[in-house]
Order: C-alpha cells, then structure tokens, then sequence
C-alpha cells in the first residue's frame, strides 16, 4: 500500500463563509489548525502514503512543520477544487493504477476505520469509491424565495463525503474531460460519473464534519473529543 497511495488535500480555498482573517483551514481547533488536524489523522492511518498539499501560491499561513508525512510536495493550487486536484494529478509520475484520495482539509474529524474502509472499497471497485451517508432528513426543495415548494423522496440519496479514493488514470482522465467539456463538478466523483461510471457509495460515520460556518468549529471540537474518550475506553477495555 505504502508505495501506491497518494492522498491529495485541496487547501488552497479562502473559506470566506467562515468570515475570518485567515483561510479556515488555519484557523484553530483546540491548539492546532484545521489543516495540522486533518493531516495527522490521514497519516495515523497511513502514515507511509505520499501526500500532495495543494496550497495558494500567495499562501503565508503554512508551516511545514504541520505535515507529519516523510514523502509529501507542495503544489500550487487552482481557481476551483477541481484544478486544484487535477495540478496535483499532473505534478506526480506514479503507475496508472496507483490509488489516488482526496479529502477536504476542512474535514479533521475524519477516522482511520472510515479511511480503511474507503481504501478497501476502492481497490475492489473499478470506478472507485467515496464515502458517503444515506440522507436521513426530509428533503425540501425551495422556489426563488426560499419558500417549501415541494417535498423530495430521498429514497437513494446519500450525502457525499471524503476521502473519494479512485485509480489515478481514471480520476486524471475524469477530470480533464470535465474540463475540456465544461462538465459541472463538484466533486471527483461527479467526474468519474460524467464518463459514464458509478464509484462505489462507502457508508461512512456521521461525525466526518466539515468545517464550513464559524459554529462548526466548536462542533468539530467536541465531535473530536468524543472520539478520543471513545478511543480511550476501547483500549482501556481490551
């Protein structure tokens, strides 16, 4: 696994919704930043993948101290999430069936069952595989004014979630066609459906949080403080 897995953590974006002085992702949970958070639980997971940082070119905030990987490289982030992947697809010379991840930075909740889990699926699913949780919510449509016009069956609708783990010559093919197509992507897996593929749904923990408004930071820090007295009392109890 050690020499086929490449993770790829998007952390170029601004996060302007969070209306903050920095990028969110260097903003503080607990005494770490978002992005030091994220990275250390992909690496307790794996912690001999390589891992490709993509990151603004004017970024001031990052510290490679942050990064707990032995093989990793800075590439320069694009103006969306997807170009953003796709440099850092270009800028790595692996065989075409390594495994590639992509997970937000703003998801530091993540956990090393869920990553196993994704990995798993992903090698035995040729269209890959993302993480994902059934929607459990009665679903609204809105009409321009943000009135209820109508109630949607969420029979088979699942949130999307990361990691998304893909073959690296199906996820760099996917993407370039979004692009030279002009397909709307919002995900690597809406790219691998665009060619007419469909990655493997991984049902994964309800607590993967992603950082998007201020109240989720504390949110984050009380989702990640459960899961360490989890932990705890798991071990304690082997």
């Amino acid at each position: 696994m050690s020499h086929s897995l490449w993770l790829i953590v998007p952390a170029a974006g601004q996060g302007k919704r969070m209306g903050a002085d920095k990028p969110k992702q260097y903003l503080s949970l607990g005494e770490k930043p978002i992005l030091a958070h994220t990275l250390s639980r992909l690496h307790q997971a794996f912690p001999t993948a390589h891992l490709v940082l993509c990151l603004d070119s004017d970024d001031h905030w990052f510290k490679p101290e942050w990064v707990p990987f032995s093989q990793w490289q800075r590439v320069a982030g694009g103006a969306e999430r997807m170009d953003s992947v796709l440099n850092a697809l270009h800028a790595i010379k692996v065989p075409e069936n390594a495994m590639v991840m992509v997970h937000d930075v703003a998801r530091p909740c993540i956990t090393s069952s869920d990553l196993w889990a994704l990995y798993d699926a992903a090698q035995q699913h040729p269209s890959g595989a993302l993480l994902a949780m059934p929607v459990a919510d009665t679903m609204k449509r809105a009409n321009a004014e943000q009135l209820s016009a109508a109630t949607e069956p969420r029979d088979r609708l699942w949130h999307a979630l990361t990691p998304q783990a893909f073959r690296y010559a199906l996820l760099r093919r996917a993407l370039e066609y979004a692009v030279a197509n002009h397909c709307m992507v919002t995900d690597e897996a809406s790219a691998v459906e665009a060619l007419g593929q469909a990655p493997k749904l991984v049902s994964g923990r309800r607590d993967n949080l992603k950082i998007t408004h201020p109240d989720d930071l504390a949110l984050a820090a009380a989702i990640m403080a459960s899961q360490v007295a989890q932990s705890s009392e798991s071990e304690r109890s082997c």
